[in-house]
């Protein structure tokens, strides 16, 4: 990848997280703010990023629907969707469903709270493998080799007291996870939410995950799993329905 291009994007995946100025990025990226002037320029004229009254550059709606187009596509979530909403009819919190593309794992779908209570999580970004139910529901599935390709470069940090940190107390997880057939992620993320979650299998080995979230002082994780098998029947639906 040429440097411009690799740079052009890492500084969509920027204003992506939040809206930046010229300023803002010149400073990030180490460059001075006419050059980077003109690479928002130059991605406002193709229509990948926008700029607002207050001079801050976001995401634009043609890179929007570019995504759109791209999550249309994608099987899983086209065989998800119908089941995910049935299913949310029924366990009212929130659900997710995460695929395994290539070697990372994006959310592809998700319903929210009946609650109203809104996650962090947006469709089409990464997962993070190591400290979400998704994550790890998949990671359970694949063998060595392709668990440390989706691992590469993982970010070990911790987000709460609860985040895996290290590769060999994670390996010693998706082994209880894959015994056991179903993924927690109790307040590894985020201190005030767990869920739980099943892998979604193909003769061809893993797709994907779905997930079912809640607030941890509301529901916790034991009460959670008793929806394991309701998640099991969905997943099991998607499955066949991919073909």
């Amino acid at each position: 990848m040429s440097q411009s291009v690799r740079r052009a994007a890492l500084i969509l995946d920027s204003i992506a997280a939040r809206p930046k100025s010229v300023a803002d990025l010149a400073v990030e990226f180490g460059l001075h703010r006419s050059t980077m002037f003109r690479e928002m320029q130059t991605l406002e004229d193709v229509g990948y990023a926008r700029r607002r009254a207050d001079g801050s550059y976001v995401l634009a709606f043609h890179l929007v629907s570019l995504a759109q187009i791209a999550l249309e596509n994608l099987d899983l979530r086209q065989a998800a969707s119908a089941h995910v909403r049935e299913l949310h009819e029924v366990v009212g919190n929130t659900l997710h469903v995460a695929a395994l593309i290539d070697d990372t794992i994006v959310y592809v779908d998700k319903v929210e709270d009946q609650g109203g209570m809104r996650m962090y999580s947006r469709i089409g970004s990464r997962v993070l493998p190591n400290c979400t139910g998704v994550g790890k529901a998949i990671l359970a599935e694949l063998d060595e080799h392709r668990r440390d390709a989706v691992l590469a470069g993982a970010d070990w940090k911790a987000h709460t007291t609860r985040t895996i940190t290290t590769r060999g107390s994670l390996d010693v997880e998706l082994d209880a996870i894959s015994a056991r057939g179903w993924a927690a992620d109790d307040a590894e993320f985020e201190d005030f939410v767990n869920c739980v979650a099943v892998p979604i299998r193909s003769p061809v080995g893993v797709l994907g995950a779905l997930s079912l979230t809640a607030i941890r002082m509301v529901h916790g994780v034991d009460e959670l799993a008793h929806r394991i098998p309701l998640l099991q029947r969905t997943a099991a639906r998607i499955a066949r329905d991919i073909g």
